[in-house]
């Protein structure tokens, strides 16, 4: 191997529990709380890449400490490759399967990977990938809202230059539905791009009698209105739909969006970093969306999605949901509605001092 290429020497993961400024409530849980990991890609030219994902609960904390850590060991001596080291995972996982836990881990690593080489070439990780930090247009994400007890939090998302605002429904009836995104709308004025985020929580039919009352509302877009895997039921609602349909979050690596793409059952994408194999897989899946004319949003990890949007052709909207910030040296910073990527790397740096009081023993 030339001594010119970086090769792994160390790779560590921590997980903590750290507290977010606004609490997120689905239609199935409240998140009160941010179950992460972080994870570090020591090189043996003395760069390390960072990385974080999202654990969901609390109890997927330290198993996947464990699982990236396992998976660290074999990947001692191997170059900083990321498509080299994608195939490796590929063939490792092929009989176990590339869901779950061991996606979320390939996923975070592949990350990792894609920082280190950003800090080696002195680049934001959008300049090595041949495009240019820009400013992306974002919506602050909710969940659900009370859009008079929520009245003051919206406004100031308002005041940030805020062109989108994203709530949650589902959690009751079609009326209390409609009665959130009314009040919401009249909040915002009709400028001011509105989405919902059903979660998976629907049946096809079900979906398609809300979307069928909340078109009065000019939503921007119904996201998840029926559980991801059900890819005909997501063409069926698509179909009927006044409202485009967004999803893609919970769609693992390229094939799950090919096969999604397919089935029609979308109008819009949305990847999420941590699901559809890194920045590796997010390329992939960038041109298929390019092919097939759709356009492109982000999930979660606004700071690297800024750089991965700013280097997608039918790049939309990056969805903005600040679960980073306590343990961030250098938060994500809003500046007229919309973040713009910073390096080098994903130009991530932990604040060690507050990454100390959360972590999970």
């Amino acid at each position: 191997m030339s001594k010119t290429v970086a090769a792994i020497r160390r790779v560590t993961a921590r997980g903590l529990v750290a507290p977010i400024a606004r609490p997120v409530k689905t239609a199935f849980a409240l998140i009160e709380a941010a179950p992460m990991v972080l994870i570090d890609v020591e090189t043996d030219q003395g760069v390390t890449g960072h990385a974080y994902i999202f654990a969901y609960t609390e109890l997927t904390v330290k198993p996947l400490v464990h699982l990236i850590e396992g998976i660290g060991r074999d990947l001692i001596g191997r170059p900083v490759a990321p498509y080299d080291l994608m195939k490796a995972m590929d063939a490792k996982f092929r009989l176990l399967g590339w869901q779950g836990l061991v996606g979320m881990a390939v996923s975070g690593l592949d990350m990792a990977y894609w920082d280190a080489l950003g800090q080696m070439a002195g680049q934001p990780l959008a300049e090595l990938l041949g495009g240019s930090p820009r400013p992306i247009k974002a919506y602050d994400s909710y969940g659900v809202v009370d859009p008079i007890a929520d009245e003051r939090a919206l406004r100031r998302s308002l005041d940030q230059g805020f062109r989108g605002i994203k709530i949650k429904g589902g959690d009751g009836d079609a009326a209390n539905d409609e009665r959130m995104v009314k009040g919401v709308r009249k909040l915002l004025g009709p400028d001011v791009s509105l989405m919902i985020d059903f979660n998976q929580s629907l049946d096809p039919a079900e979906a398609t009698r809300r979307i069928a009352r909340l078109e009065p509302y000019d939503l921007h877009w119904i996201e998840e209105p029926v559980p991801q895997e059900n890819l005909s039921g997501h063409a069926m609602v698509r179909e009927n739909s006044p409202t485009p349909i967004q999803a893609g979050e919970n769609w693992w690596f390229p094939r799950g969006f090919s096969e999604a793409i397919e089935a029609g059952a979308s109008d819009f994408i949305m990847p999420d970093l941590m699901k559809c194999g890194g920045v590796t897989g997010w390329l992939q899946i960038a041109a298929q969306a390019e092919a097939a004319n759709i356009p492109v949003s982000s999930h979660l990890f606004a700071e690297a999605s800024a750089h991965m949007l700013a280097v997608t052709p039918t790049a939309h909207w990056l969805e903005f949901l600040d679960f980073a910030r306590v343990i961030l040296a250098h938060p994500a910073e809003i500046i007229d509605g919309t973040l713009t990527a910073r390096g080098p790397g994903l130009g991530l740096e932990w604040n060690e001092a507050e990454v100390a009081k959360y972590l999970v023993s």
